[in-house]
């Protein structure tokens, strides 16, 4: 006896869409809207690959509290200011100057980052 299943069906598809709002983060008095997206077009191209949460690339685009402390991503790659154990292929998650905010975001505690302008 043959199973069969119709690929098309809606227990298959994505739980999200591509561009659709996963949620509104509220961290230091900045709002951050994440949406499902994918990081890079290979990952856009493979359908067993659902859409991912999109946080904010802070080393291309730094944001900053109130107080001038950089925004950053627990998976956000380390800087030369890396403050642990491990090695480079850590995340700032590992550091010691990371403060969790919700979900995958935080901040950079580390002095040497502060924006003072």
């Amino acid at each position: 006896m043959l199973n069969s299943y119709n690929v098309n069906s809606a227990e298959n598809e994505p739980k999200h869409k591509e561009g659709e709002l996963y949620r509104v983060i509220e961290a230091h008095g900045r709002h951050f809207e994440i949406y499902y997206g994918y990081y890079d077009e290979m990952d856009r191209q493979n359908p067993s690959l659902p859409p991912l949460e999109m946080y904010p690339d802070f080393k291309q685009k730094p944001i900053f509290t109130e107080e001038g402390i950089p925004f950053v991503t627990a998976m956000q790659a380390i800087c030369e200011y890396y403050l642990g154990d491990g090695d480079e292929d850590n995340t700032c998650y590992q550091c010691n100057h990371f403060e969790k905010c919700e979900e995958l975001l935080g901040v950079c505690k580390c002095p040497s980052r502060r924006n003072r302008s």
